[in-house]
């Protein structure tokens, strides 16, 4: 079994994230992806954050259908701050045995990979998947900590667009695989200042998704413009 871990905040979920999942389990290629929506996350404000619980039946609703992709509440359920190391390790314990996990990470977010809990430990339990973000470049990874000798010009192709994916072996671990996938116009902090201003979501939510927000009143006060 292989099987993908796509965290976020899904604040709200959009055809971006759904757009990447399903280029993901091609490429990987995954035999599930399990989305899971953080509870407390440790480096976002909470006040920027719709209830978890919504977000959580967001996400239901926007992946019915798939049959590729599930969906997980671990991190709704722990008490405190979510931390990665703690969810991998909890489904590492309740995956069957052989089970490999690929833990799915944008590029702007591995670039703080070493200030997180556990870095180390992470890296030796699952896949890292770093995934091409706008405004960011693979580059920045030639002299990261944590990380072996890369090849600079390897870098650079995936930059470029030359080459779209580069393995890096780890001492210890499964390793990184960086995927220069193509990446999304959508944020969902434009999607939320939209809404905001009643500006139309043509093409950004699925369908239930925007009927949802609309329904519960979603996103309507304390416009955050931090990008997720």
């Amino acid at each position: 079994m292989r099987l993908g871990l796509f965290g976020g905040s899904f604040n709200p979920i959009h055809n971006g994230h759904l757009g990447l999942a399903r280029q993901a389990v091609e490429a990987l290629p995954l035999d599930r992806l399990l989305f899971i929506p953080t509870g407390d996350p440790p480096h976002k404000r909470e006040q920027a954050l719709a209830p978890a619980r919504d977000r959580y039946r967001m996400v239901q609703l926007a992946i019915a259908g798939h049959p590729a992709f599930d969906i997980s509440d671990i991190e709704l359920t722990r008490p405190g701050k979510s931390y990665s190391i703690d969810t991998v390790r909890e489904l590492q314990r309740r995956s069957k045995p052989g089970t490999q996990l690929f833990f799915l990470i944008g590029l702007d977010a591995f670039l703080d990979f070493p200030t997180w809990r556990a870095p180390q430990a992470l890296l030796e339990l699952c896949h890292m998947v770093v995934i091409a973000r706008p405004g960011t470049s693979f580059r920045t990874l030639a002299t990261m900590p944590l990380l072996p000798v890369v090849s600079l010009r390897d870098l650079e192709s995936l930059d470029a667009g030359t080459s779209r994916r580069l393995d890096i072996p780890l001492p210890t671990g499964p390793g990184i695989i960086c995927l220069a996938l193509p990446p999304s116009p959508i944020s969902a902090s434009d999607i939320r200042q939209r809404i905001q201003c009643g500006s139309t979501l043509a093409n950004l939510l699925p369908p239930p998704v925007e009927s949802f927000i609309i329904q519960h009143r979603l996103y309507q006060e304390d416009p955050d413009r931090t990008n997720v």
